[in-house]
């Protein structure tokens, strides 16, 4: 489909997503967020659901200003894949041991690493500027810096929520990897202390919305907030690549017979800010919960525990400042009330992973159709790959 355009304040919301569909309280967020002064364009992606001051699944463009809660406060939230030379038929009948393996060697839920990983020792993991990386903690806010060591231990390790390991098979059999994190509590905390500092700031007391406190540019609190939000994107994005190279040393631990081989890794953030240039104005464009779709790019957009995965290949969208949906939206609290451990059952048969009542809220009924999705931004993005999960690690 192409867009539907809805009024706005300040700009109009061109939506991926029939408005009639969206939560009232989402639309309302749509609208605060078309009335920011500093705002000159707002996309929708299909998976638009509630969030923290602006909704799960927009594209906000501001000139000369950033809204720390556009972000996301799981900064630098994110996927990473790669093919695998495996086949299905390599794959053992039973996969709960390859499922524990995985397990034992990332650290899920609230779990760390006991010593921090050392990269030397993944030969996978290509990190060259791994000590410069950790040198520049000293510059972040004075507020986490207690929190290093357990930042040092968390990195590697996959957290909780939808955050998730899976392998996979595309439809021609083919074995993949992937994975969704971010930046860990680490990245939580920034966004929370920064998102406070925001709302304290004068030029925000008139906002519709506390929530949609924003820093301005060429001022000490931006750059303050840049220097924090750069480093916590690339925390993410060193989590997601030392998870990836734990996972493929477990599967050549695992298949040994074989000699594994591995592709190109994809990798994508979708809770971030990037600096993009549109209509000859610089501009600061925050994706929460989409992923950037230029034109050759390369993304990953999941479905749930019990449903597709799609590889990418951005089109190149202006209208939607080159992005795509980081996945299919949901609503947790309603799983809960909706859906049951039974449910959960029937709707990840054939998928080795939890099913007990932790994960309830995870269950792929409480997400929209991913199909659907897909449909609705056939103008953003077209499909490399499909992908069917045979193990989900969840925390």
């Amino acid at each position: 489909m192409s867009y539907v355009e809805v009024p706005g304040a300040k700009v109009p919301i061109r939506m991926w997503a029939d408005p009639a569909s969206v939560e009232d309280v989402a639309m309302q967020q749509l609208r605060n967020v078309a009335t920011l002064p500093w705002i000159k364009g707002l996309a929708v992606m299909p998976d638009v659901h509630f969030g923290k001051g602006a909704t799960v699944g927009s594209v906000i463009a501001m000139h000369g200003a950033v809204c720390p809660a556009a972000v996301g406060v799981d900064i630098g939230c994110g996927m990473s894949a790669v093919k695998t030379s495996l086949t299905a038929n390599d794959l053992p009948g039973d996969l709960s041991p390859l499922r524990s393996k995985i397990e034992q060697a990332i650290p899920v839920g609230r779990g760390m690493h006991s010593d921090p990983v050392d990269p030397d020792r993944l030969h996978d993991l290509a990190a060259p500027r791994w000590d410069d990386f950790w040198a520049r903690f000293d510059g972040v806010a004075e507020a986490v810096k207690f929190r290093q060591e357990r930042a040092t231990k968390q990195m590697g390790t996959l957290g909780g929520g939808n955050h998730h390991i899976e392998v996979s098979l595309d439809e021609a059999g083919a074995v993949w990897l992937t994975l969704h994190s971010g930046s860990r509590a680490i990245g939580k905390e920034l966004a929370d202390f920064h998102i406070g500092q925001a709302q304290q700031l004068p030029h925000n007391q008139g906002l519709v919305d506390r929530d949609l406190a924003v820093f301005l540019a060429d001022t000490p609190q931006m750059a303050d907030y840049r220097n924090d939000l750069f480093w916590a994107q690339e925390y993410a994005k060193y989590n997601r690549a030392t998870m990836m190279a734990l996972l493929k040393n477990v599967v050549r631990k695992e298949f040994k017979k074989a000699s594994v081989n591995f592709g190109q890794e994809v990798s994508c953030h979708h809770n971030y800010v990037a600096e993009e240039r549109y209509e000859g104005m610089d501009l600061l464009v925050t994706r929460k919960g989409a992923i950037r779709a230029g034109s050759g790019e390369l993304g990953i957009i999941p479905g749930s525990m019990g449903t597709a995965t799609y590889i990418v290949k951005g089109l190149g969208n202006e209208k939607a400042f080159n992005s795509a949906s980081h996945g299919a939206g949901m609503s947790r609290n309603a799983a809960k009330k909706r859906f049951s451990t039974r449910d959960l059952v029937e709707q990840t048969q054939g998928v080795e992973c939890r099913k007990d009542s932790g994960v309830v809220d995870e269950i792929p009924g409480a997400y929209k159709p991913i199909e659907q999705v897909m449909q609705q931004q056939r103008d953003l993005v077209e499909v490399v790959a499909k992908l069917k999960q045979v193990i989900c690690v969840k925390g």
